[in-house]
């Protein structure tokens, strides 16, 4: 079985900036894209940005240029840095990755326990 940890979330003031890491662990053949939604209360899950293993990124339109996604393919782990936060980045904050369990096989993804994000002041 595999599982994703991730940690870093907290309270920050609007402007800060905090960095989330999510680290995968487990058996499987190989691991995919990596990233992270995010969901505010009342609010669908929405995709914040993701990273494949050639190092390709993608983000939403909502934190482009504040938001980076980068990865540690040795560690098999995750990083959200999050710049110039603002209030309505305030959600729980869920990793995920997509890992085929054997050459060939279908991909499968696999969630983060999900880690809250407070902008306030």
């Amino acid at each position: 079985q595999v599982q994703l940890v991730e940690s870093g979330g907290g309270l920050v003031q609007p402007g800060g900036s905090l960095r989330l890491s999510c680290a995968a662990s487990g058996s499987f053949f190989s691991l995919n894209a990596m990233g992270w939604y995010r969901q505010a209360p009342g609010k669908q899950r929405e995709l914040v940005a993701f990273i494949t293993p050639d190092g390709s990124t993608n983000y939403a339109d909502s934190v482009k240029g504040r938001f980076t996604i980068s990865g540690d393919n040795a560690k098999n782990t995750v990083y959200l840095q999050m710049n110039s936060l603002k209030p309505e980045d305030t959600a729980v904050y869920y990793c995920y990755a997509n890992f085929r369990f054997r050459p060939g096989g279908i991909e499968s993804r696999f969630w983060g326990q999900g880690t809250q994000v407070t902008v306030s002041s």
